[in-house]
């Protein structure tokens, strides 16, 4: 008998525990929850938000009170009552297997994103994906997050996971098209961003950040349409200027980088770093237009604005000289023959009252001119070399020996070798004990101020 009630009465206590646990976590008791909340979800929100509260009186940390309540300012967009119960309930739901954290978690950083919590958001979001990876909110509201911490390959990562789940979600089109860009691979950019804009015509960010591809991708015309079209916007007018303009530079068009630039300048909210641009870039364009004295006006607003812009001091030195010199402007930056005319006057006056014939001219790619002349003086006559260069830097050995050969080929006497610029001391070294004569800016300058007072009496004879 003993031995009987042994085996007998363990087996009763299995029995009961089976009968106890399969009541409580039976699908009747499940429905049951599942029934409560539908109850709270069947009244109006006055009536959840009365009974919420009772309940919430007794028990601050009642789940399904909770969740009510959150639902109810998620509904009408409380977000900030909404925060203050989600945010409650990430701690009442912390090792409660019968709460869907996941969901929890989702809410709560959405509502902190609204509320532009964006620490508290990023929180939430990512104990969600943690959860559930493919989700699409998460993965596209973690991605629009990490792409404005700057994290752009994790932005790539979430937003390319969120398009899984819904190919025209036009946002993350656009974040991921952005984020792309950033990472400089325009080609995929380009792609996700056309897209973006043809769901969102309006998107003008979007837009111009496709004008950008184009020009990074060496599309330049497809680049220009873009900006063209956006030159008047309020907002991105300046920048696409700015870009349309450099575009007409690169391709010589300098009336239409004109035009481009004046545009983004008529704009009356411009930030300082693309007004300052536009100015310079303009004064560019001037200067290939040989309007010297317009680019130094710009040059000089440039200098008030932002003092030591790029080489703004640099040029002002050298281009508020060639303001105040015709014949230096022609001699630095007129077309080749407008230089030639000048070199043949600065040869003919070289030696005055001398008798002169310029036998011999060539051009060397518009960096020098190298001029052949008889020069016959009341003392002397001979065969005599002139060598013009255009270059305003300091000039080397290597041009010297070079104009030295020149001399020997002609069968020269004498050789003048004149520069916009100065002469290195090697190549004042090599021509100390050969007949060429170095003539540098000072000296150049001299020349340039009187041949117009010098030509009387000479003969050109070519």
């Amino acid at each position: 008998m003993g031995i009987y009630f042994a085996i007998i009465i363990p087996i009763i206590f299995l029995s009961l525990v089976i009968l106890i646990g399969g009541t409580l976590f039976s699908p009747k008791r499940k429905s049951a929850k599942k029934k409560q909340k539908k109850r709270y979800r069947d009244k109006d929100h006055a009536q959840i938000l009365k009974e919420a509260n009772r309940r919430l009186a007794q028990n601050p940390k009642d789940p399904d009170a909770l969740l009510a309540l959150g639902e109810v300012y998620y509904t009408e967009q409380a977000w900030d009552k909404a925060f203050k119960v989600y945010e409650a309930l990430l701690d009442v739901s912390a090792g409660n297997p019968e709460m869907d954290e996941f969901e929890i978690n989702r809410t709560y950083g959405m509502v902190a994103l609204k509320l532009n919590r964006l620490d508290e958001a990023y929180k939430g979001l990512a104990v969600a994906h943690a959860v559930k990876a493919e989700d699409f909110e998460s993965n596209y509201n973690l991605g629009y997050l990490e792409f404005q911490r700057r994290q752009y390959e994790k932005a790539i990562l979430l937003l390319r996971s969120a398009l899984k789940v819904n190919p025209e979600h036009a946002m993350t089109l656009r974040y991921l098209g952005h984020s792309l860009f950033k990472v400089k691979n325009y080609r995929d950019a380009l792609s996700a961003l056309k897209r973006a804009v043809d769901l969102q015509p309006d998107d003008k960010e979007s837009l111009f950040a496709m004008g950008e591809c184009f020009f990074e991708l060496n599309q330049p015309e497809q680049a220009l349409r873009i900006f063209t079209h956006l030159r008047t916007d309020p907002v991105l007018g300046p920048s696409a200027a700015l870009f349309a303009g450099t575009i007409h530079l690169n391709q010589r068009q300098t009336q239409k980088a004109v035009m481009d630039f004046e545009i983004g300048l008529r704009h009356p909210d411009i930030k300082v770093e693309i007004l300052v641009e536009l100015k310079y870039r303009l004064a560019a364009t001037y200067l290939k237009d040989q309007e010297i004295a317009k680019a130094v006006n710009l040059m000089n607003e440039i200098q008030q604005l932002y003092p030591n812009y790029k080489d703004v001091v640099m040029q002002l030195a050298k281009y508020r000289e060639l303001n105040s010199n015709r014949n230096l402007q022609v001699y630095l930056m007129a077309p080749a023959s407008d230089f030639l005319t000048l070199c043949r006057k600065l040869t003919l006056s070289f030696f005055p009252k001398a008798k002169i014939k310029i036998v011999d001219i060539s051009v060397e790619k518009n960096e020098w001119a190298d001029i052949l002349a008889e020069v016959e003086t009341s003392r002397w006559s001979d065969l005599v070399l002139f060598r013009l260069i255009r270059a305003t830097g300091t000039i080397g050995e290597l041009i010297v020996r070079d104009f030295h050969g020149k001399i020997k080929d002609t069968k020269a006497g004498k050789g003048y070798c004149l520069s916009a610029g100065t002469f290195s001391d090697e190549a004042k070294r090599f021509v100390e004990a050969r007949l060429i004569d170095l003539i540098e800016k000072d000296k150049l300058m001299g020349l340039l101020n009187t041949i117009d007072t010098r030509q009387k009496g000479l003969l050109i004879d070519d």
